[in-house]
């Protein structure tokens, strides 16, 4: 298993040290732990934050367990989908005690070791069972259901609004006319491979890429219902952060940031102001030395309670500079 790194680390300790007043003992929420590299690097840079963490993971949960272990007490972790923050306002209240809440951090990417643990089925580059559940005992449909179990028109729609992929249709009819006619791939290899063979040539030479990399990004979005839980999440953030707190998200694909960039437009003015006018990109450097960075975008949203102080902030039409 490769080891985590974890994204544009440098970069959110700049923004979370920009929000944090003096030696105030606030409290960060971790939305995506993952792996728990950013938790643990803010636990370590800043003595005075305790943080609380997010993941449905149960494998990513122990393995970020272990990683912060020596912070002790200033480490909570939380079984629970971002999503569900709103939902738990409640409980955040007294794992933060009452503490303001000076961040909230996303990370949408996969991590490493979901990327690299076949059994998983979330890489096109490794064999293993078509399931791609963030979540692996929740019982909602795998990857491989999906496959089985929809016509053409509802795996192009999949494919085409969850992976944006262009040749949609004749993915999708190829399935289902193998399925009918008894052949239907099973591990995330032959689905690899099937997709191989059902685009010409010329057409996979000018993806830029694996061929399959956006079936399956599309088939993991509609296994975990990704984009309407990142509309969700990031409304409970916008509900627990404290003045002057911020909102840190870090997206891997358009799809992610159109969502991303859309309510921080629509949040400007009335709920705070932008902390990023544009999305901030990994240094080459970092590129070079984590591949898994290079389509990484950061924006970062700071919550102003007062709405007087937000209007004399606010400068220009902030809408115009948004990209």
């Amino acid at each position: 298993m490769e080891p985590h790194v974890p994204v544009m680390e440098a970069e959110v300790l700049d923004i979370v040290s920009d929000h944090i007043s003096g030696e105030e003992a606030g409290c960060f929420l971790d939305a995506t732990l993952g792996g728990g590299g950013h938790s643990a690097a803010i636990l370590e840079k800043f003595g005075n934050l305790t943080i609380v963490a997010f993941d449905r993971d149960g494998a990513a949960r122990e393995t970020a367990a272990e990683k912060l272990g020596k912070y002790g007490g200033r480490a909570r972790i939380v079984a629970a989908n971002f999503a569900e923050i709103g939902e738990r306002t409640a409980e955040l209240a007294q794992l933060t005690e009452n503490r303001r809440i000076v961040g909230v951090l996303f990370d949408l990417g996969l991590s490493n070791m979901q990327l690299t643990t076949p059994e998983r089925g979330f890489s096109f580059q490794e064999d293993g069972p078509l399931d791609m559940r963030m979540d692996a005992g929740e019982d909602v449909p795998t990857a491989s259901d999906i496959l089985r179990e929809s016509d053409a028109r509802e795996l192009t729609g999949i494919f085409r609004d969850y992976g944006e992929e262009r040749h949609a249709f004749r993915i999708a009819n190829a399935i289902v006319r193998s399925r009918n006619e008894g052949y239907l791939p099973r591990t995330t290899g032959e689905l690899a491979a099937f997709i191989r063979r059902v685009l010409p040539a010329p057409v996979q030479r000018k993806m830029g890429g694996h061929p399959a990399r956006r079936i399956f990004q599309a088939l993991r979005i509609a296994v975990n219902s990704e984009l309407g839980a990142i509309d969700a999440g990031l409304q409970g953030a916008l509900e627990i952060t404290g003045d002057g707190g911020v909102i840190i998200v870090i997206a891997y694909h358009s799809l992610e940031d159109r969502i991303v960039k859309r309510l921080f437009r629509d949040w400007a003015g009335g709920m705070g102001k932008l902390t990023t006018r544009r999305p901030m990109r990994p240094s080459n450097d970092e590129v070079e030395g984590n591949r898994k960075s290079r389509s990484a975008k950061l924006r970062a949203f700071t919550v102003r309670r007062n709405t007087d102080l937000i209007n004399s902030q606010a400068s220009g039409n902030i809408r115009g500079v948004l990209r």
